[in-house]
């Protein structure tokens, strides 16, 4: 599997984003089924608790993990804060907030996000001008979204414009851990980076609940532990597969993540599909249009 993995074929880099972001997609069906019956922040934690440890088995007989741990704590610290902690912490409370498929278009808008970042933190990713008007027209989608939620009319509005809001900053914050990983030119292990980095900052999603809530209940339906154990393996996976390639020589930070398109179409789509109280509505649709056409434009600029 490694081999594959680090493979110079661009085919293989492609083929690799896009199968992350296609597991990605299915994440807000589960979430929400999740969110059923669990605080967020517990039900979080737990699943990047499990993501993390599924995990040790590829990396465990490589090196002595403390000595890793304690030569890269910084960048470890960083990443699993960003990336896990303060995304998936916005992330689900955002979740609770807004439809599932009002959420995987929100976060199909992190592309622009991260070209922003990259741009101001990353040498090699220069903003041009095609690229520029591209975000525009991103930041109209957003807009659209937020709009049609009409927060101004009633609590139910409000609400979901926070949410809204509260998914726009987390895409922000998976954007700067993205960068770091980038960044990374050691010869850590990204496997074991996203393992670590699951695992901790998941840990402490899990103490915020304990804080807020106290220790959860054991007691589940089954559809909790299906989504519980799904989610945990494609977050073991997707971020594994995220991590090796944005360390790939060559591989840009706003250019990779152009494939994460994909999320806002298919994550819409399995919600309105799996989800018996959402469907389609006409500004959702325009603003995920908008948004996959900026990202399609920047694509074709970034050539």
């Amino acid at each position: 599997m490694n081999g594959i993995l680090h493979r110079d074929s661009q085919a293989v880099t492609v083929g690799l984003a896009i199968l992350a972001c296609l597991l990605w997609s299915t994440a807000f069906v589960g979430v929400k089924i999740g969110l059923r019956y669990s605080d967020p922040f517990s039900f979080a934690g737990i699943r990047f608790m499990l993501a993390g440890i599924m995990l040790i088995p590829f990396w465990w007989k490589r090196r002595s993990p403390f000595s890793v741990v304690r030569e890269n704590s910084k960048v470890i610290f960083l990443v699993a804060f960003f990336q896990t902690f303060l995304m998936y912490g916005l992330f689900y409370q955002g979740m609770t907030m807004v439809p599932g498929a009002l959420a995987a278009i929100m976060i199909g808008s992190s592309p622009l996000t991260a070209a922003v970042v990259a741009h101001l933190f990353m040498a090699d990713d220069v903003m041009t001008r095609p690229k520029s008007i591209s975000l525009c027209l991103g930041m109209v989608g957003v807009v659209i979204l937020s709009v049609s939620r009409l927060p101004w009319v009633s609590p139910t509005g409000l609400v979901e414009f926070a949410g809204i809001m509260l998914l726009f900053i987390c895409t922000v914050s998976s954007a700067f851990g993205n960068v770091l990983v980038a960044k990374e030119k050691s010869d850590l292990d990204p496997v074991f980076l996203n393992s670590i980095q699951l695992f901790s900052g998941g840990f402490f999603l899990f103490l915020v609940s304990v804080f807020r809530q106290g220790l959860p209940p054991v007691a589940f339906p089954a559809e909790y532990y299906l989504a519980l154990l799904w989610l945990s393996i494609l977050s073991a996976v997707s971020f594994s597969l995220w991590f090796v390639l944005l360390q790939r020589p060559g591989v840009k930070v706003s250019r990779l993540n152009l494939w994460k398109f994909i999320i806002p179409v298919f994550g819409a789509v399995f919600s309105w599909v799996f989800l018996p109280d959402e469907s389609p509505g006409i500004f959702p649709v325009i603003g995920m249009i908008c948004i996959a056409l900026s990202i399609i434009m920047f694509s074709v600029s970034d050539r």
